[in-house]
């Protein structure tokens, strides 16, 4: 994979980390899952109003078709521009087309989306989607190595795969706590729940990793739990084997249960 089709990120303990961006394939078939599903429910709505209201023109009040009307145009305007935005902030930053196509959108950073964000990026769609055909946003995207769209610039966003939904932003979520790590060693022998979500996440992110970035980011973060707790591996035991071993140990204590 080229340098440049990768987000480097540093995490408060000074563990780099890769994530791939995504592709303008990936994100295509993910926007046209979610229109589908958007298509659905409108067309769903239509036909939920056409049994209720149709029925009874003949007995309702003149207005009141019409107001049905806007009602329904204003619904459909919610679906529309809110479908995007509702899924990006309650499911950070995936809607269930970028769930199904295992992608999801960050900030430059590397941390989770804000809504501000996620409203931002969405509202550019109207920007993006000129003159036709997702036109503006294609092309932008085809003239920047990030793949961003102008919402993303306008948002400061990206969108990255995302391998791993069942343990998801677990490493961003260790930002969101202050500090990714205790300053103070954990007890001998044992980890802390932070030390554990660090591992856990690495571990379901690392088939994302190239073979060399996975064995180096599986040193770093090994060094650092070794220092912070006084656990050794086991002879000849390599970097990810002791990451795992000890996650495995970990959970089948009580105490993570």
């Amino acid at each position: 994979m080229n340098p440049s089709d990768k987000l480097t990120i540093e995490t408060p303990e000074q563990i780099t980390l890769e994530l791939p961006l995504a592709g303008i394939g990936s994100r295509s078939m993910a926007f046209a899952f979610d229109i589908l599903l958007q298509i659905g429910v409108m067309a769903i709505m239509a036909i939920v109003a056409s049994v209720i209201v149709l029925p009874l023109r003949s007995v309702l009040p003149g207005g009141f078709l019409a107001i049905a009307t806007a009602m329904l145009t204003i619904v459909y305007f919610l679906v529309h521009w809110g479908y995007f935005i509702f899924f990006e902030i309650r499911r950070d930053g995936q809607t269930p087309g970028k769930r199904r196509f295992q992608i999801r959108v960050i900030k430059e950073s590397g941390r989770p989306i804000t809504a501000m964000e996620a409203i931002v990026r969405n509202l550019l769609r109207a920007i993006d989607s000129l003159p036709g055909f997702y036109a503006v946003g294609l092309a932008s995207m085809a003239l920047n190595k990030q793949n961003r769209r102008l919402g993303d610039y306008a948002a400061g966003t990206l969108v990255v795969y995302d391998k791993s939904p069942g343990h998801s932003h677990a490493i961003w979520n260790i930002w969101n706590t202050g500090s990714a790590l205790p300053e103070a060693v954990s007890a001998p022998g044992k980890l802390s729940p932070e030390e554990l979500t660090l591992i856990e996440a690495w571990l379901n992110r690392r088939s994302a990793l190239s073979a060399a970035t996975r064995r180096e980011t599986a040193a770093q973060i090994a060094s650092v739990i070794r220092k912070r707790t006084g656990i050794e591996p086991e002879d000849g035991q390599q970097a990810e084997d002791f990451l795992e071993s000890l996650a495995r140990r970990t959970r089948d204590t009580a105490g993570y249960r």
